[in-house]
């Protein structure tokens, strides 16, 4: 009764039913509501436009809903529009690093160039060497799901300080351990950095930071042969599979590992191995396929580290293999010279070339899961085997020695497509390893 005495029909006409009311309170309601709610929208706009700033400093964390009015922004608006971008902040749990796109960046330049750093093998020094072409190096690897921090010397070098940082490999964690010193060396002053070259161990010192940027020569992990001095003719090297003890004492007190091994085993189908010692020579071997015996030496270097390193004390990390480019059919080039003179990534998301091997990937995988020390993944596979254009190619050298014009005319020969340009494609294994530490 209360209602139909507040109500404007009910004080005109007491005969007028009551249940004639009930239609015309909900219209009121929903116009009531639909006020409310235009009114409500349009200060959400005006709070959205004032602090649209807020915005461009920080990244989403996470994804908005998906919108059928505006498809998702490309990478090359991402690079120049931060409202754009709907990826999170690099978080190693949640991001596939190695699902995204190289995306041309002219802006880009690199911390440093083969003129400007002196700590670069001639091997590397591809710009030195004679190449004029410089696109391969405005390249940014920009992943799918989440952005991926510019590499910044300053916070590297005190993410370092007061530690060793040891990579551990053949040459191409050699390249990964010069593009790390290039990268950061230009911020210590001459005098507060020095560089000590080895047969197995190389330390750049920086003074200040009282830390080590070091490289370890061990191209097999496990003992060769072969490690020093080198023996050309990989069926002349044979390995012990079951003992890592020559090189592993350097390994110990060291903060950070980083290690790799993969190319050295592709050379050969089967890998001979010795147990116990090299002086029987060529008596006392015997032949595994090479998976197997990739399978065996990977797994006396997984018993060394749960052994032996400190995982509160020790940080570990293993970069995946580098790809090469020996075969131009593989990306549909069927008159090519290996690598050479190719001058831009492949873009086709679904490449995997022949010199990237799934089953000695996953020989590690298995074995790096089973391990009790955490082992991080520098995944670099996938995003590697994209950039054709960026290896030494004929602008390197073989036996200490620059290619000569004889050697450089006949790429298919003596082109170099197992090892990179620096800077190059490693600056971006570094800039990985940097958003991990």
């Amino acid at each position: 009764m209360s209602l139909s005495a507040s109500s404007p029909s009910a004080l005109m006409t007491s005969k007028c039913p009551i249940t004639r009311l009930k239609p015309r309170l909900p219209f009121l309601t929903v116009v009531l509501c639909a006020f409310s709610f235009l009114a409500l929208f349009y200060t959400e706009r005006i709070t959205f436009f004032s602090s649209i700033s807020i915005f461009k400093l920080k990244s989403c964390p996470r994804k908005p809903a998906p919108s059928k009015t505006r498809e998702k922004p490309t990478a090359e608006e991402r690079s120049t529009n931060p409202l754009t971008d709907d990826r999170f902040e690099f978080d190693a749990e949640e991001c596939n690093i190695a699902n995204g796109k190289w995306v041309f960046n002219r802006s880009m330049k690199p911390l440093y160039t083969d003129q400007s750093c002196p700590y670069l093998d001639r091997q590397v020094s591809c710009v030195k060497n004679g190449r004029k072409d410089s696109d391969y190096r405005q390249w940014e690897w920009q992943p799918e799901d989440c952005t991926l921090a510019r590499f910044n010397a300053e916070i590297a070098l005190n993410k370092v300080r007061g530690k060793r940082l040891m990579f551990v490999g053949d040459s191409l964690q050699r390249g990964q351990w010069q593009s790390f010193v290039c990268m950061v060396e230009w911020m210590i002053p001459a005098d507060k950095k020095s560089l000590n070259r080895g047969s197995f161990l190389s330390v750049f010192t920086a003074e200040e930071y009282n830390a080590t940027i070091e490289f370890y020569w061990a191209p097999f992990l496990v003992h060769s042969n072969s490690d020093n001095p080198i023996i050309g003719d990989p069926k002349q090297r044979i390995l012990r599979v079951d003992s890592v003890a020559k090189h592993s004492k350097y390994w110990t007190n060291v903060d950070i590992l980083v290690f790799n091994s993969y190319v050295w085993w592709m050379s050969v189908a089967k890998i001979k191995s010795v147990w116990g010692s090299f002086e029987n020579g060529e008596e006392g071997y015997e032949e595994f396929d090479t998976p197997i015996a990739y399978t065996m030496g990977l797994k006396t270097w997984a018993n060394w580290v749960d052994s032996n390193v400190n995982p509160n004390m020790t940080r570990v990390f293993f970069t995946t293999m580098s790809p090469t480019h020996t075969r131009s059919m593989d990306w549909g080039r069927v008159n090519g010279s290996k690598c050479f003179n190719e001058t831009k990534p492949i873009r086709n998301r679904n490449f995997w070339g022949s010199g990237s091997d799934k089953g000695m990937m996953s020989v590690v995988s298995k074995i790096v899961n089973k391990m009790k020390v955490p082992v991080t993944f520098i995944n670099i596979t996938q995003l590697s085997d994209y950039r054709i254009d960026a290896h030494s190619s004929i602008f390197t050298e073989t036996n200490g020695k620059l290619l000569t014009a004889e050697q450089k005319a006949d790429p298919l020969r003596h082109a170099d497509c197992i090892h990179w340009c620096l800077p190059g494609v490693p600056d971006t294994w570094n800039q990985i390893l940097f958003a991990h530490l």
